[in-house]
């Protein structure tokens, strides 16, 4: 007879893509891991996986034993923690993956609060407008915009996508006139995304609903849309930004509408994370004060809409 404890382990050490990181997850010796797996590998008389430290692939029979078996396993783990959870307090290290900016629009009176609820939960934030590595950086979730690609990670939005809108000051528009057509945009200083040829590629949807490509230059660039919008406030340029960023400055009069029958679809703020199954309490209760605070948020500063090329 299997042993089910063999079975759980090679299902984990799948999931989380090597044995290194099954161990920091599990809190088991990789070694340890590595011998249960061979045991699971003789008693069925079979090669299950091609495997490193840091590294495995699936044979055409451990994928096949893997499909079959997942599930079950994640029933008996999910019985097992449905008794238990009530008798848990979260505890433990969270490591968030944030754009540079992150507390520029999450207050750090949230986060006050959610460590005075949890006394035995610590939380690491890695702060940078650059794509952190889930699995190799130890994230436990990520708060990201802009378009997701396809990780195979599970993804939950806490904000709707919105438009982005063409934006510039007064004082832009006093000294340079605003633009009467898509086409005079190449005529202005336009403020992008860096890119070593100076030049941007803005996709915009008209008043017909039709789609136009323009390719826009400005000599103000930058990596994230909190320093375009400070370009812009500036004056240094027309920008095109997430109307959650600037419905306030536009109230405020710090920025007038440019060409408002233009406009481009906006990705939406997301967390993003390995897995939705078996979460540890102490990041379950972090993704649940994420959604709380935020869905409820209707104006964000530029650091809710990093740089695509960021996120």
């Amino acid at each position: 007879m299997l042993d089910l404890n063999d079975v759980a382990t090679f299902v984990q050490v799948v999931r989380y893509g090597s044995f290194a990181e099954a161990s920091r997850r599990l809190g088991v010796p990789p070694n340890t891991l590595s011998r249960r797996v061979q045991q699971l590998e003789a008693q069925l008389g079979t090669r299950l996986m091609q495997r490193s430290t840091r590294n495995l692939a699936l044979t055409s029979a451990g994928q096949t034993f893997h499909d079959r078996c997942a599930s079950a396993v994640d029933g008996l783990v999910d019985a097992g923690q449905d008794l238990t959870a009530g008798n848990q307090e979260p505890s433990g290290l969270v490591r968030v993956a944030a754009p540079a900016d992150f507390f520029d629009f999450f207050p750090m009176e949230w986060l006050t609060e959610f460590l005075a609820a949890h006394p035995q939960v610590r939380v690491d934030f890695v702060l940078s407008d650059g794509r952190a590595d889930l699995i190799s950086e130890r994230i436990d979730v990520a708060i990201r915009g802009g378009l997701l690609e396809d990780s195979g990670f599970f993804a939950r939005k806490v904000l709707d996508a919105g438009i982005d809108a063409l934006v510039a000051s007064p004082a832009y528009i006093a000294a340079r006139g605003a633009p009467g057509t898509l086409q005079e945009l190449s005529d202005h200083d336009c403020l992008g995304f860096g890119h070593p040829s100076g030049r941007a590629t803005w996709r915009l949807s008209g008043p017909d609903g039709g789609e136009t490509e323009m390719h826009v230059a400005g000599r103000f660039s930058g990596n994230t849309a909190q320093a375009l919008r400070k370009a812009a406030l500036a004056g240094l340029g027309i920008a095109l930004l997430p109307s959650t960023m600037t419905r306030r400055d536009l109230r405020a009069g710090l920025f007038v509408p440019v060409l408002p029958g233009y406009h481009r679809e906006g990705h939406g703020v997301n967390l993003v994370y390995p897995s939705r199954r078996h979460l540890p309490l102490a990041v379950s209760a972090f993704i649940d004060l994420v959604i709380d605070k935020l869905s409820a948020v209707e104006e964000l500063p530029a650091a809710a809409a990093p740089a695509a090329s960021a996120v």
